[in-house]
């Protein structure tokens, strides 16, 4: 059966300033280093000067070591936990799974928008089991803190306006990040054709200057080899180099296509 948990944490108001939902099972273990401090002093001032001298030495050595070992245990909570060797140590029960799992999407989608699949992975890597993952994985849909829609239509806006990347290099990384092909299909129609060959016209402009000096053909290999590179069709990167020599004052009326 599948657990039951408190699912208004991820809404309630100690997850810290910010985003709530981020914030409620980010806290790492904290330890007070200075809390035997008092005790070792008021032995050391009690004592004579070697002892004091010693006590000192002690504490400098023995102190910073600990310190140490406190701050890789606390480093290894940051993805969920620490180990279960180092738990058992402190005397504290294994971590839940399901709160385990929880933890480690919740750092991971802090700041990052992430897709399902990449959270999935995750988890997987770190060994959470199956039915805790699809859990947490299904609560955070419901509550919208995944949303592969949302995340593949900003992924498009951004990446187009960005980098120049034609409808068919988007969609290439987006189902590299699992994101499901109709949700893709919505998310790329929002560029249109007219959109994607004004902005390789603007790429084109952009690399025009470099290739001067180049033969003509190699300069039209080079700009349409680059629109190529980011998905954009060939006819119409072709199409475009080619208007764009042409302004420039090249003859591109026997110009081949060899080589593209």
């Amino acid at each position: 059966m599948t657990r039951r948990t408190d699912w208004a944490e991820y809404t309630s108001g100690s997850a810290g300033p910010g985003d709530d939902a981020y914030g409620a099972a980010a806290a790492p273990y904290e330890t007070d280093p200075s809390a035997a401090g008092p005790h070792e002093d008021g032995a050391a001032r009690h004592g004579d000067g070697g002892a004091r001298h010693g006590g000192g030495r002690g504490r400098g050595a023995g102190g910073g070591r600990g310190r140490r070992r406190r701050d890789r245990a606390e480093a290894s909570a940051e993805d969920g936990g620490a180990t279960s060797s180092s738990r058992a140590e402190k005397g504290e029960p294994p971590r839940d799974p399901v709160e385990q799992a929880r933890a480690i999407c919740l750092r991971l989608l802090t700041g990052t928008p992430r897709t399902r699949r990449q959270l999935a992975d995750a988890l997987r890597k770190r060994e959470i089991p199956d039915e805790a993952a699809e859990e947490v994985l299904s609560r955070f849909e419901e509550v919208g803190l995944i949303n592969d829609g949302a995340f593949a239509q900003a992924w498009v806006e951004s990446r187009h306006h960005g980098r120049g990347l034609a409808r068919r290099a988007l969609a290439r990384e987006l189902r590299t990040k699992g994101v499901d092909a109709t949700v893709i299909d919505t998310a790329v129609s929002q560029l249109d054709t007219e959109q994607e060959e004004e902005t390789a016209r603007d790429l084109v402009a952009r690399k025009l200057r470099a290739t001067r000096g180049l033969d003509r053909d190699k300069r039209l290999r080079r700009l349409a080899g680059m629109l190529a590179r980011k998905g954009y069709p060939e006819g119409m990167a072709l199409r475009v180099v080619r208007q764009a020599l042409e302004e420039e004052g090249e003859d591109t009326e026997y110009l081949g296509d060899e080589g593209f």
